[in-house]
């Protein structure tokens, strides 16, 4: 049965690496699959979705006014498709949510979206929240705080290394710009401002 899936986790969990084995698992079999990315996240390059190992690959970009329709993937596909990989799914808005969602169980398009659950405050994304109550399948990937616990959260940090609390939701950004960290960490910084050392120097 296709299902709409979830793989969520705080900044730097090796998301875009799953997205990208699974791609490759699909393609060694020969099936189809089509990769989407926000349109903003130029990290890697536009259109561009890249992984701290070193992978890059080519993939469709969405923003707000993108529609997820079968035909229009199967032809940006250019074959028949087995599966619709999505990373960076926090961006993505409720209504393009439930047209994955109906997508994965009126026309058996298996989704899978990879992308954060809160952002630098602890405030979830729109995109994030619509997977969390529409997805079939939800799971936590994995990733340490500097303190050696899980990490959950994340923070922003300055050029000087310094927590940011306040900002526009959305700021691009990786390592120089963010930190995951657990919940103890992240209030006991909100309290100081600063960033616990450990892993993070």
């Amino acid at each position: 049965m296709s299902k709409l899936y979830f793989r969520y986790a705080a900044m730097n969990a090796g998301k875009s690496t799953a997205l990208l084995q699974v791609a490759h698992n699909y393609e060694e079999r020969g099936m189809a699959v089509l990769l989407f990315t926000a349109a903003h996240d130029d990290r890697a390059g536009l259109g561009q979705i890249g992984s701290r190992l070193g992978l890059v690959r080519t993939a469709a970009t969405f923003g707000p006014d993108t529609e997820f329709d079968r035909a229009r993937l199967q032809a940006l596909a250019g074959g028949t498709l087995a599966c619709l990989l999505i990373d960076e799914a926090q961006f993505l808005t409720g209504l393009q949510v439930r047209q994955l969602h109906r997508m994965a169980h009126v026309e058996r398009l298996p989704v899978i979206c990879w992308g954060l659950r809160s952002d630098f405050q602890g405030e979830a994304f729109a995109g994030a929240a619509m997977l969390l109550t529409l997805a079939d399948d939800v799971e936590e990937m994995k990733t340490i705080c500097a303190c050696a616990r899980k990490a959950t959260m994340n923070i922003r940090i300055d050029g000087d290394g310094r927590r940011v609390q306040q900002g526009e939701q959305v700021v691009i950004g990786g390592n120089e710009r963010y930190r995951a960290v657990c919940p103890s960490c992240f209030y006991s910084d909100a309290d100081t401002g600063a960033v616990a050392p450990g892993l993070f120097g």
